[in-house]
């Protein structure tokens, strides 16, 4: 069977979504799907709708106002705020494990499964506490491991 299956083909739009970021360091994506594997929302990490994307910093250390993280949308959020229809009940594919913001948004937003691709930030407490989280809420999430190696740079 040479095919993509729908969890290889939304984490390839995830991937490919993120090259949209114009972050230096971290490029992530993410898209959103209904229990009919239709795509409701995608998003990639950025500023805000009408924040210049050559003003405000792209730094990742210095002071809080100098540095992206005061700034940045991640890429689940974005999701969840473009999606075009409620995401009760919907998947979230995440090219990076969500952090805890991003976890409240998709708790509350009742997203009930998070697949994604790397968790390199897997031990810091940002992430343990999305974890904690999203087991409280009874959030399945699981790491993507793909069958197919595609080529997705430009």
């Amino acid at each position: 069977m040479n095919y993509l299956s729908w969890d290889e083909a939304f984490m390839q739009i995830a991937r490919l979504i993120a090259m949209r970021s114009k972050d230096p360091n971290t490029q992530a994506g993410a898209v959103i799907v209904d229990e009919n594997n239709v795509i409701v929302g995608l998003g990639y990490n950025g500023f805000p709708r009408g924040c210049s994307d050559d003003t405000l910093p792209w730094e990742r250390t210095g002071d809080f106002c100098d540095a992206k993280y005061a700034y940045v949308v991640h890429a689940e959020a974005n999701a969840v705020f473009n999606s075009n229809k409620p995401t009760r009940g919907c998947k979230a594919y995440c090219t990076l494990f969500p952090c805890n913001e991003c976890a409240k948004i998709i708790i509350q937003n009742g997203i009930t499964e998070v697949i994604y691709a790397e968790d390199k930030y897997h031990d810091e407490k940002i992430w343990q506490a999305s974890r904690k989280m999203l087991e409280m809420a009874g959030i399945k999430y699981t790491q993507f491991t793909p069958k197919f190696k595609l080529n997705l740079t430009v």
